[in-house]
């Protein structure tokens, strides 16, 4: 519905309050008469009983739960009781005279005093349940509803990358690891210790609750007992354990393990047996 056929809706329905309110307020105002109200408070009587079942309309409308439930049922308690005023009004002739006889609703006295009890306790009704729903609307607080959640089936990347669109924020760039620094050569150990107040090192192993690093020069025991080979050595070492290997078979890794060397040397080793592999098949190919 547009909002022309919404604006029409609404003074329809103000239309057709105020013309059964103006109904009604004829009936209430003979029957406040007939309670013993004077001129003003008969003309505003009607004010009290059906105003205040617009005011509990509107409650209803706003509050909920407990509060919204209390607002209902003050709304059909004066609803009930307007309708029964009303009622009386048209059953009693007497009610539209100008000379009423005042405290009389009914012929019967039970029904009279309890119809009089019902219009005398209608202001005093309005007065409390009035103001308790004007305080619970002014302390109602409205639910919040969640914002949208996401489509499960899409992965964070994507989600993340459309929210930074929507709010027009371009998406960090990639950290691009920084390239790690040389390594740099180990500063030589210096110790400060006197050579004469230097503690056994078993004695430090034995006090300190962690093990810790020797530094220093290698005890003699504790040295290999092979000497170091040349680089001469190894590249005849090697010659003489890949004689009968294939170009294949011919890798830096059977080199190392057959002359138990270095993985670098072992490469350097394996290039150069190659190369005089080469040489030597160029010079075949040439004396053919």
């Amino acid at each position: 519905m547009n909002r022309f056929g919404k604006g029409l809706l609404i003074a329809a329905l103000v239309g057709v309050v105020g013309m059964a309110f103006r109904v009604s307020w004829n009936a209430l105002r003979d029957v406040a008469t007939a309670t013993g109200a004077d001129e003003t408070a008969a003309f505003l009587y009607p004010f009290v009983v059906d105003g205040l079942m617009a005011l509990a309309l509107v409650a209803t409308l706003v509050l909920t739960d407990d509060a919204r439930r209390f607002a209902l049922r003050v709304l059909a308690a004066y609803t009930l009781a307007s309708l029964v005023l009303n009622y009386v009004h048209g059953l009693v002739p007497q009610l539209h005279d100008e000379v009423v006889d005042w405290g009389r609703l009914a012929d019967w006295d039970p029904a009279n005093w309890a119809l009089v009890l019902l219009a005398t306790s209608l202001p005093v009704g309005s007065i409390y349940f009035g103001s308790d729903l004007v305080a619970k609307v002014l302390h109602h607080r409205p639910i919040e509803t969640p914002t949208t959640i996401p489509n499960l089936d899409e992965s964070a990347e994507t989600y993340a990358n459309r929210s930074t669109a929507d709010l027009g924020v371009s998406a960090p760039a990639p950290i691009t690891p920084a390239p790690a620094a040389a390594a740099l050569p180990a500063a030589p150990v210096v110790s400060l210790v006197k050579s004469t107040d230097r503690v056994p090192v078993g004695a430090v192993a034995a006090e300190s609750p962690r093990p810790r690093r020797a530094t220093g020069r290698v005890p003699e025991a504790a040295r290999s007992s092979r000497p170091a080979r040349t680089a001469d050595q190894l590249l005849t070492e090697a010659r003489k354990a890949t004689t009968t290997w294939s170009d294949r078979e011919l890798t830096a890794e059977g080199i190392r393990r057959a002359i138990r060397t270095s993985p670098a040397k072992a490469r350097v080793l394996r290039d150069t047996l190659r190369s005089e592999r080469e040489q030597a098949a160029g010079t075949g190919e040439a004396a053919a």
